[in-house]
């Protein structure tokens, strides 16, 4: 039990830091910009291995369906329409 609370406390304690840290902190505008594009790398690390993936003989199927919601998110579509229109593009790609 007493392992579970330290290594509770020892996860948390980083994690609590920044929370009481960072709006004291004065960033410089180019550190600023860099941490801004953090959670879209982050979320393209995350997302485009499983889009070679969605049929793994075929994975110019997957890379073809993320450049339809590419192209959706461009001309801001919404979300609904750039989901509908990369699964109609692979759904169509896999009858051929």
């Amino acid at each position: 039990m007493v392992i579970v609370i330290g290594m509770a406390f020892v996860t948390m304690v980083p994690r609590l830091i920044p929370v009481f840290i960072v709006d004291k902190i004065q960033f410089p505008n180019w550190l600023n910009g860099w941490l801004d594009v953090i959670p879209y790398a982050a979320l393209g690390a995350l997302i485009f291995p499983g889009v070679l993936t969605v049929i793994p003989e075929k994975p110019w199927i997957g890379f073809i369906g993320s450049l339809f919601a590419v192209l959706f998110a461009v001309f801001r579509a919404n979300i609904i329409f750039i989901v509908l229109g990369a699964s109609i593009a692979v759904f169509l790609l896999t009858l051929y």
